[in-house]
Order: C-alpha cells, then sequence, then structure tokens
C-alpha cells in the first residue's frame, strides 16, 4: 500500500525526502553537518505540525488508513484471541467483530470492537465499518456471554456511523442500538470503552456505554461527522472545517465536559506512525484501569451499575414543568384551529 501524506503533512515529507536524497548522496560526499542540520529542521517541524493540529486535522488523522485498526490492537493485545461470530438470527455482521481473548495481567476479556478494511475488497466485505443491526445483536449476544462468566467487557470504536441502508432500517437498526443502550447500562461487568478513530453518532455509541471511556489523542467522537454538518448548515460539504471547530470533538475538548474519563497519548504523528509504542501504551492503561474497576469491592453489582447510571446523567439535565407544558399545547391546539 503506497503511504497516505496528508496536505498538513506535505512539508514534512518534503523535506524527509530531501533528507533521504542527500543521505545517499553523503555516500560519496561528506555532508555530515548538513545532514544532522536538516534532521533538526525536520524534528522541528514535526514538533510544530503535531503539538498544533486543528480539529479538523485530528479528524483527518482519526481517519488516516494506515492507523491501527480493532483486530491490531486485540490480536496483538491477545494473541489467543478467538473470534465468535453471528447474531443467532439473521448472519453475522463483520463490521463488528468480537471474542474472548487473554489480556497479560488481566485474564480473559470480552473484546468488541468495529473494523474497517485496508483496501476496497476489505472495505466492501467489512461495510467500511458500518453496522448492520445484526452487528449490534452480535455485540450484545457477546457482552451476555461475557456477563455469564463474569469476564469484563473492552470495547473499541472507530466507525463513521451506522449503516444508512433501507435493509438495515427494516431490520430494526434503530431498536438495535437502542437495546444495546439499555443492556450495556445495567451488564453486570465492568465495560471499558476505547475511542480508537472515529466515534462517530449512534453507530460509535451503540457498543460505547461502559465505566470508563477512554479515547486515543487523535481520535474524534460527535453527534454527527463534520462533512455532514456542514452539509445541513451550509447546504455543502465546504465548511467541514468550520463544523469540525464548531463541534468540538476532539479528546481535549469532551475531557473537558466529562464526556471521556482518559485521554490515551499516541506518538507523535499518530497511532500509524510507532504502531508498537501505541500497542504498549494501551496495554498499559487497559490494565490499569481494568485493574481498578475489577478491584473496587469485587465489583459488586448494585453499587457499580449505580456508579454507572450516574455517569452518564451527569453528562445532560433536563427539567420539566407541567404548567408550561400544558399552555404550550393549548398554544399549538390554537394555531392548528386557525390555520384550518
Amino acid at each position: 500500500m503506497a503511504k497516505t501524506v496528508l496536505d498538513f503533512e506535505k512539508p514534512l515529507e518534503d523535506l524527509e525526502n530531501k533528507y533521504e536524497e542527500m543521505r545517499q548522496l553523503s555516500e560519496t560526499v561528506n555532508l555530515t553537518s548538513e545532514l544532522a542540520a536538516l534532521r533538526t529542521q525536520i524534528e522541528e517541524l514535526r514538533q510544530e505540525i503535531y503539538q498544533n493540529l486543528t480539529r479538523w486535522q485530528r479528524v483527518q488523522l482519526a481517519r488516516h488508513p494506515e492507523r491501527p485498526y480493532s483486530l491490531d490492537y486485540i490480536q496483538a493485545l491477545s494473541p489467543d484471541f478467538i473470534e465468535l461470530h453471528g447474531d443467532r438470527s439473521v448472519r453475522d455482521d463483520p463490521a463488528i467483530v468480537g471474542g474472548f481473548g487473554t489480556l497479560e495481567g488481566i485474564g480473559s476479556v470480552m473484546w468488541i470492537g468495529h473494523q474497517k478494511g485496508r483496501d476496497t475488497k476489505q472495505n466492501v466485505y467489512r461495510n467500511f465499518g458500518m453496522p448492520n443491526p445484526e452487528g449490534y445483536r452480535k455485540a450484545l449476544r457477546l457482552m451476555k456471554l461475557a456477563e455469564k462468566f463474569r469476564k469484563p467487557v473492552v470495547t473499541l470504536l472507530d466507525t463513521p456511523g451506522a449503516f444508512p441502508g433501507i435493509e438495515a432500517e427494516e431490520r430494526g437498526q434503530a431498536e438495535a442500538i437502542a437495546r444495546n443502550l439499555f443492556e450495556m447500562a445495567r451488564l453486570e461487568v465492568p465495560i471499558v470503552v476505547v475511542i480508537i478513530g472515529e466515534g462517530a453518532s449512534g453507530g460509535a455509541l451503540g457498543i460505547g456505554v461502559g465505566d470508563r471511556i477512554l479515547m486515543l489523542e487523535n481520535a474524534w467522537y460527535s453527534v454527527i461527522s463534520p462533512e455532514s454538518c456542514s452539509s445541513i448548515l451550509w447546504r455543502s460539504w465546504n465548511f467541514k472545517e468550520q463544523a469540525a471547530e464548531a463541534l468540538k470533538l476532539t479528546a481535549t475538548d469532551l475531557l473537558s465536559v466529562g464526556i471521556i474519563d482518559r485521554i490515551i497519548p499516541e506518538p507523535l504523528g499518530g497511532a500509524h506512525r510507532s504502531p508498537d509504542v501505541m500497542l504498549n501504551t494501551l496495554r498499559e492503561i487497559l490494565v490499569e484501569e481494568l485493574k481498578s474497576l475489577l478491584e473496587v469491592s469485587k465489583f459488586e453489582t448494585t453499587t457499580a451499575l449505580a456508579r454507572r447510571s450516574e455517569k452518564f446523567s451527569r453528562m445532560g439535565m433536563w427539567s420539566e414543568n407541567s404548567d408550561n407544558l400544558q399552555a404550550q399545547f393549548i398554544d399549538d391546539v390554537a394555531v392548528v384551529q386557525a390555520a384550518k
């Protein structure tokens, strides 16, 4: 696969290409000082670019085709991972993968995650990481299996959204996601959610309710993608950068308002730049978080579920005034009658 270079990375790529040309030339000409100066310039530019990313640039990094996907993390963290298939109703959905695997320091864990493809053929097979209802029902079946055997659940979120096709709606897409939200809220085992790439709308939230919500530094998580937001507000996709800024969908934004609990740092340049470093960081943090959850009163169910409920209740507030509602209803009826 050809190396993918994002627009804002091109100045850095140009310098790296120049460095490589000079390095090859140095085999016949002494360019030691020039190479050292250029290497310093490259490192300074790399720091400047990646430490000052805009929200839209982080969205681009989250979508990078070389970025590790769910199965990359799962198979590396649990070499004995056994994938389980099917929702026992319609079919298997390759856009969601899951199964048991051993996480060193914790033991057996139920892994569940969205899965994209690396090329066109794989993406068609995985439906570009957009699950159908049977994908969410498979995930729920696996969660219930983990609950039966008292094993913690780790979910990895990376989807542009649930599949919006009419056939998905006919098979109950909204109900499948809503059922997962309901069941995950009361699942009697620890749940750790990790947003590893894209976290779009209900497609991500369908496996996104947990005791701890973690997010990779360059991932994004929002009710809508910047492009879709732009098309609704400006009737054009050309304002996606402004939409990304308005949505405040980065890890830093979401941590500040309590949507997520922790940011997982990435190697400079993104997770795809140093997959081994990213893997080790994720392993350490997952073990730490799971041990913490498992040790709290040995995950005493009533307390744990109350804490999980309280966690999500704090994310929003609402109130209802019956007098105002009644008055508004009367006004609405009057408007309708006048229109007739």
